[in-house]
């Protein structure tokens, strides 16, 4: 496994480098094991391995997507959805 950065509560979570955090770290170990948990926009807490960590600087943590099970992919396509649609209707918030 390679060495990160140090991780830490509160860092953005993305699904690429230069994309838009779909969420943030809440817990960093679990009970002992290499996982993170992430809370996601719309979805809540998901665990995510250590394994799926890509890169880690300037309080961001990239993931690899292809780690993810499908449930956690899965959340982090909803993550945007209501902005998404109030965007389609013309409806964002400052509008």
């Amino acid at each position: 496994m390679k060495k990160l950065q140090r991780i830490d509560i509160g860092d953005q979570v993305f699904a690429e480098e230069g994309g838009t955090e779909f969420g943030a770290v809440r817990q960093v170990g679990i009970g002992g094991r290499p996982v993170l948990r992430v809370y996601v926009e719309n979805s809540g807490d998901v665990e995510v391995p250590l394994e799926a960590v890509q890169a880690v600087h300037d309080g961001k943590v990239v993931l690899a997507l292809d780690r993810l099970d499908d449930s956690t992919r899965a959340a982090i396509a909803r993550a945007h959805e209501s902005e998404d649609l109030l965007s389609a209707a013309g409806l964002r918030r400052g509008d």
